[in-house]
């Protein structure tokens, strides 16, 4: 079964169509977070360890996808601004975004569906696209740079078995995942902690 897979996966990663469905996924992705853009860039890069892929192409796609996804994301924020206000992940990301600017957009990259919902906040409350290109830039190339690299390591340490080396790849990308999360975890209870206790509304007369 193992090698049909393979097999399967090395047809794809060989196909001259294959940058393109790396473009296409990443665009998509951005406003559409249940495409599994980051698992394909990072398949693309551990069979670029083989020969079989170019990983600079495949940063440089993936990166482009994502840059244009996220505009797409931008402009769909700005035309709903009045239906996403009161969603929860609308009200996260506008706290984080008044709390640290344009670098939110490149850290949300690496948060599950932060990504989604801070391009669609960074539209609604009409941020300056030219600021919102910039950091979007500094977030695509990122995760383009990322997301290849550890699919190229993880085939690079497993050469003859690219399907150990995937599964090294999206297993660091989990771990980094989880990392981030509980960091982000921890701050906010800490935030809690810190924050003065509310004082009791005097109801004297």
């Amino acid at each position: 079964m193992s090698h049909a897979i393979l097999d399967l996966v090395q047809q794809v990663m060989s196909s001259p169509w294959l940058y393109l469905a790396l473009f296409a996924l990443a665009l998509l992705d951005g406003f559409f977070p249940v495409v599994p853009a980051e698992t394909s860039v990072i398949t693309a890069g551990v069979f670029a360890a083989t020969g079989e892929t170019n990983l600079a192409l495949v940063i440089l796609v993936a990166a482009l996808g994502a840059f244009s996804g996220d505009h797409i994301s931008y402009l769909i924020g700005k035309k709903s601004a009045g239906r996403l206000r009161e969603k929860k992940a609308f009200v996260w990301a506008r706290g984080a975004l008044a709390e640290r600017g344009g670098l939110v957009l490149v850290v949300a990259r690496y948060i599950p569906g932060g990504r989604t919902a801070t391009t669609l906040t960074m539209g609604a409350v009409r941020y300056p696209l030219r600021s919102f290109s910039f950091f979007d830039a500094i977030a695509a190339s990122s995760w383009g740079v990322y997301s290849g690299l550890i699919g190229f390591f993880g085939g690079m340490a497993f050469e003859n078995d690219p399907i150990k080396g995937l599964l090294l790849g999206l297993g660091i990308a989990l771990s980094v995942t989880a990392v981030v999360e509980i960091v982000r975890w921890v701050r906010k209870r800490r935030a809690i902690k810190a924050s003065p206790e509310r004082l009791p509304a005097d109801t004297s007369v």
